[in-house]
């Protein structure tokens, strides 16, 4: 019998009546004569509250502690499903990180999976019970519970297929990806098939749908990816080797926006790569990922510096920035809050030329300040002000046929 991964996210969980729609969903998928493996998330916004619950009793929760609480978030709806289907009349077990020996390396909150014992998986299958899994969490060498990070139940799930030669499912509250978010992009058609390339470039750049390490650990063992609707019948999405997409590839294939950045520009710098290396080493320390980098020399043969990083670390930053200034009286800085970055997205670029070319021309036709770039042979990211967001969405969704035919 084949066996299946189904993940179901927080949202498909968030109450009784939608678990028992969940149940129902697995047991048609059951009598096709499926062994089912089920990783579930927290109910609705459970993290969310135990995080808020964790800041009441502390401004900086112990890490260790944070995530013993966290992982009670899928304790709770595993045994719920679990329960929802021996009422049903199916036989059904749960069992959470440490149960499965999920082993994980790395930092709490962010940690990898690097082995499943999936023992008791396949023993419980092979007596016919749907086995349910609590994503999100695994257990360090010591024992100690840890969880995987925004998005981990994907991995979880993903990480799982690998172990047991499974397919995977991933059902959430959109029917598949799309070339754009609907809710930003009227009428952004939906993809039929996408790569793991793809689709890894659009989680990292910021699209919701999938968590960017689960593509990637996807992409390495070759486990192809269904996204869909957990209550709709509609098709979803397959991702997959690029091999099976489009031989004739579109130019681009996808865009995202994020808004979760800031621009920080830093003047008077020493113009010298000791000096660029002394600021992003700093700011390497502190754990802070650096995106979109420009420089540029001054007439006193100083340089002024531009980078992006998520608003999250701002403070960290301009403390450096401060301690630098201590050293350098010099030194300025100045912070640009109201940006947004543009991503488009696709294979197809390669053998497509001028797409760069034509974003730059739409821009400027425009009158569209671009104040960042960087671009690769798949992807190009530009930072523009934040209030002229929707406008190039627009424009770029029409000139790259993002959109259905039948919208616009």
């Amino acid at each position: 019998m084949e066996i299946v991964v189904q993940k179901y996210g927080g949202s498909s969980v968030a109450t009784i009546e939608k678990m028992n729609k969940v149940a129902d969903k697995i047991i048609k998928k059951y009598k096709e004569n499926k062994k089912l493996v089920i990783v579930l998330s927290a109910m609705g916004d459970s993290t969310n509250r135990l995080i808020d619950l964790a800041n009441q009793v502390s401004k900086k929760p112990d890490s260790r502690e944070l995530d013993a609480l966290l992982t009670t978030g899928e304790q709770i709806s595993i045994s719920l499903l679990a329960m929802a289907l021996i009422e049903k009349g199916y036989q059904a077990v749960s069992f959470n990180g440490s149960q499965l020996d999920i082993r994980a390396s790395g930092f709490h909150q962010s940690a990898k999976i690097s082995d499943i014992d999936t023992s008791k998986i396949t023993e419980n299958l092979d007596q016919g019970k749907i086995v349910i899994v609590a994503g999100f969490q695994g257990i360090f060498e010591n024992g100690e519970l840890t969880t995987l990070g925004r998005g981990g139940s994907d991995t979880s799930a993903v990480a799982l297929a690998v172990k047991l030669n499974a397919k995977c499912e991933i059902y959430t509250d959109v029917d598949g990806i799309y070339t754009m978010d609907p809710r930003k992009l009227e009428g952004a058609k939906k993809l039929d098939y996408i790569s793991y390339e793809e689709m890894i470039e659009l989680a990292d750049l910021g699209a919701k749908v999938m968590n960017f390490r689960s593509v990637i650990l996807a992409s390495k063992y070759k486990v192809p990816i269904y996204v869909g609707a957990t209550f709709s019948d509609k098709r979803g999405t397959l991702i997959t080797n690029r091999e099976l997409v489009e031989m004739e590839e579109t130019a681009i294939v996808g865009m995202t926006v994020n808004l979760d950045d800031i621009q920080i520009t830093v003047f008077n710098l020493p113009s010298s790569s000791q000096s660029l290396s002394n600021l992003f080493m700093k700011i390497g320390r502190e754990n802070v990922n650096v995106d979109m980098i420009s420089q540029m020399l001054t007439r006193d043969n100083n340089m002024d510096v531009s980078f992006s990083i998520d608003k999250d670390n701002k403070e960290k930053v301009l403390l450096i920035l401060q301690k630098l200034k201590e050293e350098d009286k010099s030194i300025d800085w100045e912070i640009n809050e109201n940006i947004a970055k543009v991503s488009v997205v696709g294979f197809g670029m390669k053998t497509n030329s001028g797409v760069a070319g034509k974003v730059f021309e739409l821009m400027a036709d425009n009158d569209i300040e671009i104040k960042m770039i960087t671009t690769s042979e798949t992807r190009i990211t530009w930072m523009i002000n934040s209030d002229r967001e929707q406008e190039v969405i627009n424009l770029i969704g029409e000139e790259f046929e993002l959109k259905s035919e039948k919208v616009g």
